[in-house]
């Protein structure tokens, strides 16, 4: 077995707490840092001390920022009468990279998982109710990963806002641009047939 200087297990210990990182990447970002002039090893800490001090939640949606409200909430181009629930910031921002929506987002910081002790009162659903009654919103898009976790919250959550007389939709799953039919799995054609669209 591999016996790291004290230092550098440690570095690679911590490295392998990151999600996606196994042994081996955390090894070549280890060695990677010990490669790294001082100035440059400053920068990438002073990053990460920098982004830990000064970045939070935006008190109207949940997105991270590093200002009291966001951005998206700020900008007054931007529709009120539509609102896209996301579980996460990274959603949020993989939607804002299409350049489709142009309403505001509400980031639930999560999805239902009860194995896991999440339920309603873990997530930012309160929250987003509070919002409703403050503005004149249309439609709740549900933009929620096609998992269990995903599906179960898009479900609860659909069966609470359509009580107050909102169009809830959610976006549509299937076949991904550029994919073959064959190499689909059931549950991913079903979903395609079911978000079918006319032309």
């Amino acid at each position: 077995m591999v016996q790291y200087a004290k230092p550098l297990a440690r570095l690679v210990g911590e490295f392998e707490k990151l999600p996606g990182i196994g042994p081996k990447s955390a090894q070549r970002l280890a060695f990677y840092v010990l490669r790294l002039s001082n100035e440059e090893a400053q920068t990438l800490s002073d990053a990460i001390t920098e982004v830990k001090a000064k970045i939070g939640y935006c008190k109207t949606c949940y997105n991270f920022t590093d200002q009291e409200v966001c951005d998206i909430c700020r900008d007054s181009r931007r529709s009120e009468a539509n609102i896209c629930v996301v579980a996460e910031p990274r959603d949020l921002i993989a939607i804002e990279k299409t350049g489709e929506f142009h309403g505001k987002y509400h980031v639930l910081g999560g999805v239902l998982a009860p194995m896991e002790g999440i339920g309603p009162d873990q997530l930012k659903l309160r929250e987003l109710l509070m919002r409703l009654q403050d503005a004149p919103v249309e439609e709740i898009v549900l933009a929620m990963n096609p998992t269990v976790e995903g599906d179960a919250t898009a479900m609860y959550m659909a069966k609470l806002l359509k009580t107050l007389g909102i169009r809830v939709t959610r976006i549509a799953h299937g076949v991904p641009v550029g994919g073959d039919l064959d190499y689909a799995d059931q549950a991913t054609l079903i979903q395609a047939f079911e978000g079918r669209r006319e032309m």
